[in-house]
């Protein structure tokens, strides 16, 4: 039958053809055996499919065709009968004539339970133009199958979970995720997953075009003092002193593709690469995740504009003063790219540039949500010398949003539904209070004259243009920036959310993109990374980045807090989609940072001895960055979490419903690892 069929289909005509009697009575006949024995798809022969239900479109009026698909819920008339069915492309509907009483196997369809897998032939109509849906709906809006017959392929069972062609009652994510072979049959799901495989396709022929090779890198490495907590995997070998040796998931291949770069084999790697850390689970955090990891050699070590510019910390909004331009130029053409196929949106030529400084202060954020306004602004220098003094003190800065009420009305609306922090203080301005409100601050508590605090406010207020009715939001920090974000640049996103949630705020569509460089190479204020750092000093990136050429003396002379790297991150509306650096290249300055710097024992260095090695081997200066995956996708995707970019994801805890993992194994099972189970209880016994 197989061959019959592509036989007629080769040789019909697009308009006047009709399908040979020995085919229908064929097809008619096995549609009955199917309905009426216990026969399943495996025990007889198939036609395939000559379209897929997507495909279809007006240009295939008259066509007679074969498609397979779920058959989604009945809608019945008096005359006809319409039906959904559904393939990884899109939808088509299909329609039954319900007045022809002499044809009962095509009535059977309405019996055939909803999801289940069936062929079916049939000739493409055109609909009436009243009917017509429009093209952006698809191209089968226009178009319907009138069915002649029909092949149940595979019975849906009666009790699924649920309906994923009923996304108005859909059930939690926790069951979605437990079924997901399911919930995968959904469209947005689906199409999702197949922008995902055009979006790499993409980045693979962009990079193999610039000279790129791609390379796979060990998966199972040792562990080492990164910066994230590690997934480790037990081995039966032992290790010198027989205890149990563990591989070490790969955090990301940071020093493989480094030790690429050093080996000279390639100046430009890449790879679409699989990661796992052992972290809290978040929207935009999975324990495994994808990451576009390039790697690139002889890359620059900072820009000859900034060798007469200053070096301490300036502001210097859209320059690019540290090294690897070239990284930046490959991962904006990357970007543009993507855009411009996937969304069909024209990105600017060069994307902005901030310090981390800068970010900070306006915004409260290394990764600053530019699309909207509400900047911090710091009033410490409008206070009083005795104010100033008390700030002086502590090494703080006086810091304020100003919600003004005529020009943020949507953000103004919900400052009263936005909850504040408990360091935050709100103080509405009216009349009464327009000359003395600095005096009523809790925050200063530092108190002068009434003459000097009517002469405070008068200038604050016209210099920063508040007035009755607006709102000011007052809070502290430390004059250096330090960690992720401020308290005020939590309480502005946290604004923004509510006004969003309420309605009040539309932010535009089109993305901003930014880099923010100049990062602090040290931190102490990175709470993901005590448990390596135990108080020390940890890398704000990773321990490879190299510093700015400015603040290489302030380095070895142990200044650490004033040192910046050559760090950059790309953030897209207010979230970090990729970091990388500049690395060092220099094995003297790279042993300096482990011992001197983040002060690591022997024991914590040696998983990095042959990296060491290799930068003395004649390593270039090399530079690269990763770019989050998985993130991209669900901003492409238009979706909150990156659960709904991924096949098969785990939930916020970490756990994978659909597999049941992670899972125990039998205690026989650890044996030949060395691992033994101990039972807490008996422990906690056996000790009192």
């Amino acid at each position: 039958m197989h061959a019959l069929f592509r036989a007629s289909l080769a040789s019909r005509s697009t308009i006047s053809y009709h399908w040979p009697d020995t085919v229908g009575k064929a097809l008619y006949g096995l549609s009955k055996y199917y309905h009426s024995s216990s026969a399943t798809s495996q025990d007889l022969p198939k036609s395939t499919q000559t379209h897929t239900c997507g495909g279809l479109s007006a240009r295939d009026a008259g066509s007679r065709v074969i498609l397979t698909g779920w058959l989604l819920p009945e809608r019945k008339g008096k005359l006809v009968s319409f039906f959904p069915l559904k393939d990884s492309f899109g939808t088509v509907q299909l329609i039954v004539n319900n007045s022809d009483g002499t044809r009962e196997d095509l009535a059977a369809l309405s019996k055939v339970p909803t999801e289940s897998s069936v062929l079916v032939e049939g000739q493409v109509l055109l609909r009436p133009p009243s009917a017509r849906r429009p093209s952006s709906k698809g191209p089968t809006g226009e178009i319907d199958v009138q069915v002649d017959n029909f092949i149940l392929l595979n019975t849906a069972a009666s009790d699924l979970p649920f309906m994923p062609s009923n996304v108005h009652n859909l059930p939690s994510e926790d069951i979605r995720l437990r079924y997901r072979y399911l919930d995968l049959r959904r469209s947005v799901l689906s199409d999702n997953l197949q922008k995902r495989s055009r979006v790499a396709h993409l980045v693979r022929n962009i990079l193999h075009d610039s000279g790129f090779v791609e390379i796979e890198t060990p998966i199972l490495l040792r562990s080492s003092p990164e910066g994230a907590r590690e997934f480790l995997v037990p081995t039966r070998t032992k290790s010198a002193s027989d205890f149990p040796a563990f591989y070490a998931l790969q955090q990301s291949p940071q020093q493989p593709k480094q030790l690429l770069i050093a080996s000279g084999t390639v100046d430009k790697y890449f790879q679409i690469a699989k990661c796992f850390r052992d972290e809290d689970g978040r929207k935009d955090r999975q324990p495994e995740f994808t990451q576009i990891d390039l790697e690139m050699a002889y890359v620059s070590w900072g820009s000859m504009d900034s060798i007469s510019a200053p070096s301490s910390g300036t502001q210097c909004s859209g320059n690019w003063r540290i090294g690897g331009s070239e990284v930046r130029v490959v991962v904006e053409t990357i970007i543009k790219k993507i855009w411009k196929n996937i969304e069909n949106v024209d990105l600017p030529s060069r994307f902005p540039v901030m310090t981390y400084n800068e970010a900070m202060t306006r915004f409260g954020s290394d990764k600053p949500d530019t699309r909207f306004g509400l900047e911090i602004t710091e009033i410490t220098p409008f206070l009083t010398p005795t104010q100033k003094r008390l700030l002086d003190e502590k090494d703080e800065i006086l810091e304020a949003i100003i919600i003004r009420r005529s020009q943020e009305p949507g953000f103004w609306e919900n400052t009263r539904r936005c909850e504040l922090d408990s360091l935050v203080e709100s103080i509405t301005i009216t009349e009464k209070n327009a000359v003395i409100w600095l005096q009523q601050s809790k925050t200063i508590q530092v108190p002068a004259s009434p003459e000097v605090i009517e002469s405070q406010c008068a200038d604050i207020n016209a210099e920063l243009s508040i007035s009755a009715g607006d709102i000011v939001w007052l809070a502290r920090r430390s004059r250096v920036p330090s960690g992720g974000s401020t308290l005020l640049g939590r309480q502005r996103l946290r604004l923004l959310d509510v006004a969003l949630a309420a309605g009040n705020v539309t932010l535009p569509e089109v993305p901003q993109f930014l880099w923010v460089t100049e990062f602090p190479l040290f931190t102490r204020f990175d709470d993901d990374k005590e448990f390596l750092a135990k108080g020390r000093y940890s890398s704000s990136h990773h321990p490879f980045t190299a510093p700015m050429w400015e603040d290489i003396k302030s380095l070895y002379e142990g200044k650490v807090e004033s040192v910046r790297g050559q760090h950059y991150d790309l953030v897209l509306n207010g979230v970090e989609i990729g970091g990388g650096s500049v690395r060092v290249h220099d094995a003297s300055m790279q042993d300096h940072i482990f011992s001197n710097v983040l002060q690591l024992s022997e024991q914590e260095k040696a998983p990095f001895d042959q990296l060491l090695h290799a930068l003395r081997c004649g390593a270039p200066p090399h530079g690269g960055i990763a770019l989050g995956f998985d993130r991209l996708m669900s901003i492409l995707c238009k979706t909150q979490s990156i659960r709904d970019v991924i096949a098969f994801p785990k939930t916020a805890g970490g756990t994978d419903l659909l597999f049941k993992s992670p899972a125990m194994v039998p205690v026989n099972v650890l044996a030949p690892y060395g691992i033994q189970f101990q039972n807490p209880d008996k422990t906690s016994s056996s000790s009192s």
